[in-house]
């Protein structure tokens, strides 16, 4: 799939307030910089379509992309964040809960993890709250070109350890990208696609 147009849409902290456009809606959620808006800026052929800083916790809303006029790209805020204060932080939770428990135009989650690090506890969490939650998703290994490709096997291999130590059938799709180097992006936009068709063909709904 090639990406032609990207749009903002709106940015909101209520799911009720999301659009009401019944088309196939893919979220980007994952800890505290690990690299989210770049990844969506690289996946969008957009420099400055989601804002990047160097500041962690800068998404602080959920924000609607419109792709190609026919699917949503919804940015999440991060989680994990220590310097966002605890009130600030639970309102980020419900939000987040409320739109991942209450979307029904949600098709499928994209979990983004910093590949650079060995399996992190708050992302393995975050894992088995949205297989708990029966929520379709993905894993998006960001920051490929830091490591080398031993350290990404390594780091995949101990993700895979942990989730059927902890229970898991077998580990959910996965992609390793760079969005320095443009690694996985015409997997994840062919994925995206693939289902897609799956969604407009099997369901009246959209």
């Amino acid at each position: 799939m090639k990406i032609n147009s990207a749009e903002f849409i709106i940015s909101n902290s209520e799911v009720d307030k999301c659009p009401l456009e019944r088309i196939p809606e893919y979220a980007f959620i994952g800890r505290s910089n690990v690299g989210k808006s770049s990844l969506i800026n690289m996946l969008t052929n957009h420099k400055n379509l989601a804002k990047t800083s160097g500041r962690p916790g800068k998404t602080q809303l959920i924000n609607h992309f419109k792709i190609n006029n026919n699917w949503f790209l919804v940015d999440l805020p991060g989680y994990g964040y220590a310097k966002v204060s605890k009130k600030t932080k639970s309102v980020f939770q419900q939000f987040i809960t409320d739109y991942f428990e209450k979307r029904e135009q949600l098709v499928c989650a994209f979990v983004l993890i910093d590949i650079r690090h060995e399996a992190q506890n708050i992302d393995l969490e975050f894992m088995a709250y949205m297989g708990e939650s029966e929520i379709p998703f993905c894993i998006i290994f960001t920051k490929a070109d830091k490591i080398s490709k031993v350290k990404i096997d390594s780091h995949i291999a101990a993700y895979k350890k942990q989730m059927f130590a902890n229970n898991w059938a077998e580990m959910p799709p996965f992609f390793v990208t760079s969005s320095t180097e443009g690694t996985g992006k015409e997997a994840l936009l062919e994925y995206i696609d693939e289902v897609n068709q799956d969604v407009f063909k099997n369901n009246s709904e959209f």
